[in-house]
């Protein structure tokens, strides 16, 4: 039986604005990368965010980012490593205090936006997620993507990885995103999304933007919680799991 994580990133309101399908997202999913507080999120959404998890029995991991609540994170950072690893460190604990407190353990990281970019590609960026990760528990998962470093960084100190896909993104011939703002960016139709995962998952393939297939390998597929389709997209992904006898489950699970 195929097996895979429904994920999505959530926690993402702040302050007045608020991302109502959030709520509803966290129903259908599996595990959520919950925004800490630099990109978006805050205490009270964080306390939220945490509790519905537990109520649905949904996996909770962090959600860091580069400090940027004006750009929502997606804008590179020059950061040196150092300054960038207590950074995240920062917002695995910020996280963690509310996972305490709510009896749910913090199972792993996911970078958003620009800071998951990069770390895939950048090995000092890669080494500030992974040292933050160890420093705090070596036994939390780093979620990656494609040809990355962040993996290779990960395996090097001997912590545990999951390959994540995106149902909601176009991919480049080398495994990475299409950038935002490029064509073919943003997987905008529900049927298209359901079977470029459900290829991924058992034929282990994706189309890239170019029309080029590359091998890809989906133990986690997300679904970004603030895309105009995002609650729609995760209920198509679990019947379309469901008709394909693919079980969805977590890291803990």
């Amino acid at each position: 039986m195929y097996q895979v994580d429904l994920n999505s990133d959530l926690g993402e309101s702040f302050g007045n604005y608020t991302l109502e399908a959030n709520d509803e997202i966290m129903r259908h999913v599996s595990s959520a990368n919950v925004a800490c507080g630099l990109h978006a999120g805050d205490p009270v959404v964080m306390a939220h965010t945490v509790a519905l998890a537990k109520e649905y029995g949904v996996g909770v991991g962090a959600h860091p980012s580069y400090p940027d609540l004006q750009g929502f994170g997606r804008r590179r950072m020059i950061m040196k490593k150092e300054e960038l690893r207590d950074f995240i460190t920062y917002q695995i604990g910020a996280l963690y205090a509310f996972t305490k407190a709510a009896g749910v353990p913090l199972l792993h990281i996911s970078a958003h936006g620009a800071l998951g970019n990069v770390a895939q590609a950048d090995m000092d960026t890669a080494r500030a997620v992974c040292e933050a990760t160890a420093s705090f528990d070596d036994s939390i998962r780093i979620l990656y993507y494609g040809n990355s470093c962040l993996k290779d960084v990960a395996d090097h100190m001997g912590l545990p990885t999951v390959s994540l896909a995106f149902a909601d993104r176009g991919y480049m011939e080398d495994g990475s995103l299409v950038p935002r703002g490029q064509p073919g960016d943003m997987i905008k139709d529900a049927d298209q999304a359901v079977a470029r995962v459900i290829r991924m998952v058992k034929e282990g393939k994706v189309t890239t933007s170019t029309g080029k297939d590359i091998g890809i390998k989906a133990e986690s597929i997300l679904v970004h919680g603030d895309g105009a389709h995002a609650v729609e997209f995760v209920l198509a992904l679990k019947a379309a799991f469901h008709r394909e006898g693919i079980q969805i489950k977590n890291f803990a699970q």
